[in-house]
Parts: structure tokens; sequence; C-alpha cells
């Protein structure tokens, strides 16, 4: 889908109508809302597909890099995508996207479906990019997470910002709480 208003710029560059090939250039990745891996491939393929544009030598760092980050994903690497869990999936995914080496990595809904075990470690991997120095666009209804986590959060209502401040005053302002947290 393309935006209808608005644009997107990215480092200084307006992305809006780029082609995902040149924007996946551009170090920007995305994981979907939903996993979306690759079902017929196994992991070690999903993982290839991530790292298409990837010398060989990078690319073997990057794979070595991913298993770090999720040794299941090792131990599954010959599994077809398809045959595993939802947090097995949701892992793949982020290291999929990971592979290409992004400098923004744009994640869309990571926790959702998932048990509350998978959620955690789903979340330590973020903070761990995070401590890393990557920049992550998190989308997330776990907002209690999200902004434990984030340097800046936005409360969105309608499609508008109405609320934006570091994700720690955020989560110590009574109005956010009591209409977004849950109290």
């Amino acid at each position: 889908p393309r935006a209808t208003s608005g644009r997107i710029v990215f480092d200084d560059k307006d992305i809006t109508d780029w082609q995902t090939a040149k924007i996946m250039r551009e170090a920007v990745a995305i994981v979907p809302e939903g996993r979306r891996v690759f079902s017929r491939m196994t992991v070690e393929e999903n993982l290839a597909m991530g790292g298409f544009f990837a010398e060989r030598d990078q690319f073997q760092e990057r794979i070595k890099w991913v298993y770090e980050l999720f040794p299941r994903l090792h131990e599954r690497r010959v599994q077809r995508a398809g045959t595993m869990s939802g947090g097995e999936q949701q892992m793949l995914a982020i290291g999929r996207a990971l592979m290409s080496n992004p400098r923004l990595l744009l994640l869309d809904e990571p926790s959702l479906g998932l048990a509350p075990i998978i959620i955690q470690q789903i979340f330590d991997t973020i903070e761990q990019l995070r401590e890393q120095g990557m920049t992550i666009f998190l989308v997330e209804q776990n907002a209690n997470q999200a902004l434990k986590l984030a340097d800046r959060g936005y409360v969105l209502e309608n499609g508008h910002v109405v609320l934006s401040d570091t994700g720690d005053a955020l989560l110590a302002n009574e109005a956010v709480r009591s209409a977004y947290l849950g109290g």
C-alpha cells in the first residue's frame, strides 16, 4: 500500500514513493504484524531472504549474530518455518529483518498473539538491539512494555498524535496511565 497523505522522511531523504528494494538498500527493515514468514522454506532459507543484499562474508557474520540473539532458530535451522510455533515464527521474522543489517527496524505488533514467556523474550531482544544502538520504531498493543523501552513515545487517537514525551514520562503521566495503561 502506498501513502495517501503526508510523507516519510528517513535520513533527510523523502522515501515516500520509493520502491521496497530501494528502501531495503537504505537499511530500513520491517517486521509486519502477523509474522509473515515463508512457511514452506526452512529457517535458514528465510534468513537468507533477509540477507539477500549482503556480501558472502557479511551474510555469515549476520546469520551468526541472529543465531546468537535467537538460539532457538539455530536449533531449528533446517525446519520449515510453517511448522514452528507462533513465537518461533516471530523470532524468525525479526531475525530475517535483522539480516539486512538495518539502521532502522520497524516492528509492527511483535507481541501479538504470543505467550507471555515468548513476549518477554521478544522484548528482551528488542532491548538488547536498542542497547547496541539500533533505531527501532515500535508499534505495540502492550503499551507498558513498549514505553519501558522507548526513548520517545506517542499516543495516537484516530490517527493523530495527541501526546508525545519520553517513555518514562508517559509511564508516569497519570492521565496516560488511567486512559491507556489500565490505571
